[in-house]
Parts: structure tokens; C-alpha cells; sequence
């Protein structure tokens, strides 16, 4: 065998982001004319607010803002971060503890490499964004699952504490909480949270903190960051990022808050896989934080999504065999297929499969979130239009009422 394909085994058995082949089918319906409605992609449909863009121009073309930073982030934005945490949910996080990354999925790499040694574990409550287990296979280590409790339309998903505990070993390094939850929509209670804190606290195992989504919480939920928690430095990894709240998906700018002796730790792996996040970048940043025209732009944003939720949620409640829980964080719904899975005998893939080929409504089968806990839902993103989630409410009611019937008449 050629070097070149000498690589490590574990590289073969990487799943990947499953979502994307489905984007990619989106571009090939779209090319081909049909009429595509997407209600899968994960990222807000608007562009990023023009004062942040602005400010990035001016990096560029007045300041010249253009060469090295330091690695974990210039101390203007580490300092904005701080601030923002501090004054959202009453923390006390130093600057020092702060470091900017390429995207929050940097930030959940660096924490996960400073931490995992060959054969350690990591419990991820599923189904999963997959930066958690596939980020751990990389580096050598397991991700050990426990399904997230499924209580029903009306409570949806919830965190299995009892199950959790069981499973932590003497290699359990971390305990993942992604709250808002992707891909469920979940939001878990204070109540929760602060029993798994109590879990890792008896154990000695940290959490690793995975909350991009705080700023898309519904029906005036309470929403509690562990980050606001007392003792947070003992077993607290925090990780959040500019994606979803100001639309800068495309910017690559996350962040972890750790420990100061860590922090300064984790700028040593740092500047050897990205040197430093993008520096005009950082300066937009601040002004995401630090502008209040912004932060209404984002209350507005906020507030339309829970209104396309609603929409959403009202068509697929119509919808036959489907049970659709109204998700109170993150812009997901996750309704439950099993009924219409085992009336037409089809799996959710198929049936996926068969609404993007004939209905050109893009979804995502619940199976593409790591490990097997979501095969039996289908999710939807309402981070859109009215007009698309109407439609794609539609569609899909259209869609399963028609395999039901064609299964009826056989």
C-alpha cells in the first residue's frame, strides 16, 4: 500500500456531519429547477447585522488590521466576553480565562485534546451534534452515550440523570451538556443542571459546556447557564460563540472559558494548530457585544423564531402519526415518526428519502445525530421565513399523509 494511504484506522470510521450530504442534494434539486424549501440547515437565514460587518471593514481598510494576533485572542474581545458573561448570568469570569477560537467547534477540539488521554471516555447524551464524539475519536478516546429521556409531546426531552450516573467510569473525563439542545430544541430545567452538577462534583468529572444557543430561548423559559453556577472553575468547561446569536457562521469565531492556569495552557496547543483566531474578525466581535443596536437586533431575530416555531409546530401537529413537541430553545422541532414508521414499514431515512425526492423539502433524519437514539425523529430548522415554514409544514403533511394512505389502500 501506497504511504500516502497509510492513514490511522480511526479516520475510516469518523461519521462525519451527515447533514451536509443533504445540503448538497439541496443544490443539485435547486440546479435542476425544483422548488426546494429547506428546513435543515442550522444557521440563522439572515446576514450578519451591517454594524459588525462595518466594523470588520474597518479593520481591513482604515486600521489595516490584518496581521498575527496573540493566540488566545486580542484582550479587547477576551475583555467583551468576559463582560457579556459576567453581566448576563452573574459570573465571575476573569478576561485571563477566556480564549478565542476558530468557531465553537475549535473550542470544543482545544478542550477536548487538553484534557483526553488514549482510552479516557466521555458521556454524551444523545442524539448529539457530533463535534462531541467525533472530536473524541480523533484524539483516541470513547464516547459513551445515554439517550436523552423521551417523556412525551407534551414534556419532550429531558436529561436521564439516573442513567448518566450509572455510567460514568474511572476513564470518564467529561459529562457533555449542550443546552439549548441540537438537535432536539430541548431546554433543561435549573432542577436538572444542577443535579448533574452535583453528579460531576461527587465523581470528579467535568462538564463540558456547550451553550451557542442562549440567546434562542421561547415562552419566556427559564434558562440557566452553568457558567453562572458557584464553583464553576472546579469542573466547569465552558464553550459558546458568535454563530448563531449575530448570524457569523461563515466568521469561524467561538470561545472556551476555563481556569486561568488552563486557559493559559490551552494557548499552548493553540498556536500550534491555528496560531490565532481571524484578527479583523475579533474586532467585529467586540462590536457584536458591545453595540446595544445589535443586541436589539438579536432580541428581534429571537422573537421571530419563536413565532416561526409556532407556525412550524401547528403544521406538523396536523400531520398524521407524528408526534411534535413545541421545543422551548435553539430553532429546532424533532417530532417523533415511530407510528408512521411502523405503519408504512419504511425507516426514517426512507422516508426522509422519499419527502426530499418528491415533495423537495430538505430534513434531516434523526439518525445523522450521533448515536441511535434520534432514528425515530425527523429534524427541522424554523431559523427562516414564514413563508418557507408554511410551506415546508405542508409538504410534509402532504407528504406522510400520502404514504399512509398508499399503505392503506395496499
Amino acid at each position: 500500500m501506497e504511504p500516502t494511504l497509510r492513514l490511522r484506522g480511526i479516520i475510516s470510521n469518523l461519521r462525519g456531519e451527515g447533514g451536509f450530504a443533504f445540503l448538497a442534494k439541496a443544490r443539485e434539486l435547486k440546479e435542476n429547477g425544483k422548488p426546494v424549501v429547506n428546513l435543515s440547515i442550522g444557521q440563522p437565514d439572515v446576514p450578519t447585522p451591517d454594524p459588525v460587518i462595518e466594523e470588520a471593514v474597518k479593520a481591513l481598510s482604515e486600521d489595516k488590521f490584518t496581521g498575527y494576533t496573540e493566540t488566545p485572542g486580542i484582550p479587547e474581545i477576551r475583555k467583551a466576553i468576559a463582560e457579556y458573561l459576567n453581566e448576563r448570568y452573574g459570573a465571575d469570569v476573569s478576561w485571563e480565562e477566556v480564549v478565542v477560537t476558530p468557531g465553537t467547534k475549535g473550542a470544543i477540539f482545544l478542550a477536548l485534546s487538553a484534557y483526553l488521554d488514549y482510552g479516557d471516555e466521555i458521556i454524551v447524551p444523545e442524539p448529539s451534534y457530533p463535534a462531541y464524539p467525533e472530536g473524541t475519536k480523533i484524539l483516541g478516546g470513547k464516547p459513551v452515550y445515554v439517550p436523552l429521556e423521551w417523556r412525551g409531546p407534551s414534556k419532550g426531552f429531558g436529561l436521564d440523570l439516573e442513567k448518566i450516573e450509572e455510567t460514568i467510569t474511572s476513564r470518564t473525563k467529561f459529562i457533555v451538556v449542550n443546552n439549548p439542545q441540537n438537535p432536539t430544541g430541548a431546554l433543561f430545567s435549573p432542577k436538572e443542571l444542577e443535579e448533574l452538577t452535583e453528579i460531576a462534583r461527587r465523581h470528579g468529572v467535568m462538564i463540558l459546556a456547550d451553550e451557542i444557543y442562549d440567546n434562542f430561548v421561547y415562552d419566556d423559559a427559564e434558562f440557566e447557564s452553568l457558567i453562572s453556577m458557584p464553583g464553576w472553575r472546579e469542573w466547569l468547561v465552558y464553550t459558546n460563540g458568535f454563530s448563531k446569536t449575530f448570524s457569523m457562521t461563515g466568521w469561524r469565531l467561538g470561545y472556551v472559558v476555563v481556569r486561568r492556569e488552563v486557559a493559559r495552557l490551552l494557548s499552548k496547543i493553540a498556536v500550534s494548530v491555528w496560531g490565532c483566531p481571524v484578527s479583523f474578525g475579533q474586532k467585529a466581535a467586540v462590536r457584536a457585544l458591545r453595540d446595544p443596536d445589535v443586541w436589539k437586533w438579536v432580541e428581534k431575530l429571537s422573537k421571530r423564531y419563536g413565532e416561526m416555531r409556532q407556525v412550524l409546530y401547528e403544521e406538523l401537529s396536523k400531520t398524521p402519526g407524528v408526534e411534535a413537541y413545541l421545543s422551548r430553545g435553539a430553532y429546532y422541532l424533532f417530532p417523533r415518526i415511530k407510528q408512521v414508521e411502523e405503519e408504512t414499514g419504511l425507516s426514517t431515512e426512507e422516508i426522509v428519502n422519499y419527502i426530499v425526492n418528491n415533495y423537495y423539502l430538505i430534513i434531516l433524519p434523526g439518525g445523522v445525530f450521533p448515536d441511535k437514539a434520534g432514528k425515530d425523529f425527523i429534524r427541522f430548522s424554523f431559523a427562516t421565513n414564514r413563508k418557507a415554514v408554511s410551506e415546508g409544514g405542508k409538504r410534509f403533511r402532504q407528504a406522510i399523509t400520502s404514504l399512509l394512505e398508499n399503505k392503506t389502500r395496499k
